[in-house]
């Protein structure tokens, strides 16, 4: 095998980095390809001054791109090696990432792939997740507790997170900063950015999830309408708030998605709560544990008979990748 994937194997791999979710899908991140290695950089002009002030879920965002490589190219035969933040002078340079051919391709690693394809942010109402009770010991083993820690809440703490969603949907509903950018993002159709009127819910929706951001109203009938009221079990994944330690929560995060789309569930990465200091130490209180929360997911079983909602739109390669470069060899 050849010392690099081809060139083909990278854009591949690149195309379905981007498949990975974002932050109001502002899908903050941008790959250059020299010849021998690929790194990633964030995007500041994607950056949402007034949600993520601080900067924190664009890397996350772009760790979750950072994931979907990985999985995309553990299927084709390749293992990545990340030096992370590599230029000091360079903060939006986030991670140097070189290449060694794997030793095998599991059907795991088929599979990882292959969900990057059909994976969504579904904002609906779940019913719980059939099978739940095999599937949950699998969390702490297929993520790295270097990278982040993972705790299923209870059902008890329902009540307390809908107060911690209510609270930031009642304190972000006179930021006119907020406001704005969530009217940008999500209150007109954009081409290829942004979250479409098919991936919002309706009123009468909003009313069935307790536990979800509030975006600018959909039209139309109501769907899941035999689901009185979600019954999805949330996960909080936390870590450290280092510049290293978010983008590798992102790449956690990744792999969760991911596995979680293979057992069959459909999900929702959540960040509204952990934006602000009040909801988020309701959050961490909830998970008793040192590190921050930085996302929840809802996870759930949804109707099987359901046509698949339309792909929230991703931009084109060529406005996410950079070939400066070729391969020195593209024969594998």
């Amino acid at each position: 095998m050849s010392p690099l994937p081809s060139g083909d194997t990278i854009e591949q791999a690149v195309r379905l980095s981007g498949r990975a979710p974002s932050l109001h899908n502002s899908q903050p991140w941008h790959w250059v390809f020299d010849g021998a290695t690929l790194h990633l950089f964030s995007v500041r002009e994607r950056i949402l001054p007034a949600t993520d002030a601080s900067g924190r879920q664009l890397l996350i965002s772009c760790g979750l791109a950072l994931g979907h490589l990985r999985a995309a190219l553990a299927a084709t035969g390749w293992q990545i090696r990340v030096a992370y933040f590599p230029n000091p002078t360079r903060h939006d340079h986030l991670a140097a990432v070189t290449f060694e051919p794997s030793r095998i391709v599991t059907d795991a690693d088929l599979d990882r792939a292959a969900a990057i394809e059909i994976r969504y942010t579904d904002r609906l109402p779940f019913t719980a997740p059939d099978g739940w009770r095999d599937f949950e010991p699998v969390l702490p083993v297929i993520v790295d507790p270097l990278d982040a820690v993972v705790t299923v809440l209870p059902p008890e703490a329902r009540s307390e997170l809908a107060h911690a969603s209510r609270l930031t949907a009642a304190v972000r509903r006179y930021d006119s900063g907020y406001q704005a950018e969530l009217q940008w993002w999500a209150g007109h159709s954009l081409a290829a950015e942004g979250i479409p009127p098919t991936a919002r819910l309706s009123a009468e929706e909003r009313e069935r999830v307790e536990v979800n951001r509030v975006l600018p109203a959909a039209a139309g009938e109501p769907r899941r309408t035999e689901i009185d009221d979600d019954r999805s079990v949330v996960v909080v994944v936390s870590s450290g708030d280092s510049l290293v330690e978010l983008v590798r929560c992102g790449e956690a995060l990744s792999t969760i998605l991911l596995e979680c789309t293979v057992a069959g569930y459909a999900t929702c990465p959540l960040t509204h709560v952990t934006e602000l200091p009040r909801s988020r130490a309701i959050i961490r209180g909830l998970t008793g544990r040192d590190e921050q929360p930085q996302v929840l997911v809802r996870i759930g079983s949804v109707p099987t008979s359901e046509q698949r909602q339309p792909r929230t739109p991703r931009l084109p390669l060529a406005q996410i990748l950079e070939v400066t470069a070729p391969a020195t060899s593209t024969a594998e």
